[in-house]
């Protein structure tokens, strides 16, 4: 039989980020000049428009899947070898840090990752959360 972690119960009722919303958009209205340096730290969101060879790579990628011959489906666990490299040599052998290839992974995302570590503690551990926290 599953048993519910009992911690859920102790969650207080409401979705954080409308909460976080509508403390930000609080502080905005009382701290305009403050509001206009704030970095927002919640739900994430882009900034600036995709450079054109971000959207030139997308298009391209795009094609390949729609051919059996370069087709790809899910990745390896760690990410392709291809952009693990990639990644390692402009992003990090360029700036003079040496780093080998199968040092990079990639993830679908830091929130994923925090998550995950948790995965491979054992329940004995004990962890502090200081405070200020994300989110």
């Amino acid at each position: 039989m599953a048993y519910l972690n009992e911690n859920y119960l102790k969650l207080q009722a409401g979705y954080l980020f409308p909460e976080v919303a509508r403390r930000v958009h609080e502080f905005c209205n009382a701290n305009p000049e403050a509001a206009k340096r704030l970095i927002r730290c919640g739900i994430g969101d882009v900034t600036e428009p995709l450079p054109r060879v971000a959207i030139d790579a997308m298009k391209r990628a795009a094609e390949e899947l729609g051919h059996r011959e370069t087709f790809r489906g899910y990745g390896p666990e760690q990410g392709y070898e291809f952009l693990r490299s990639t990644i390692a040599q402009h992003d990090y052998r360029g700036r003079k840090i040496d780093i080998a290839d199968d040092e990079i992974f990639i993830s679908d995302g830091s929130k994923c990752d925090c998550g995950y570590i948790l995965d491979i503690l054992g329940d004995q551990n004990k962890v502090a959360v200081p405070d200020p926290v994300y989110p």
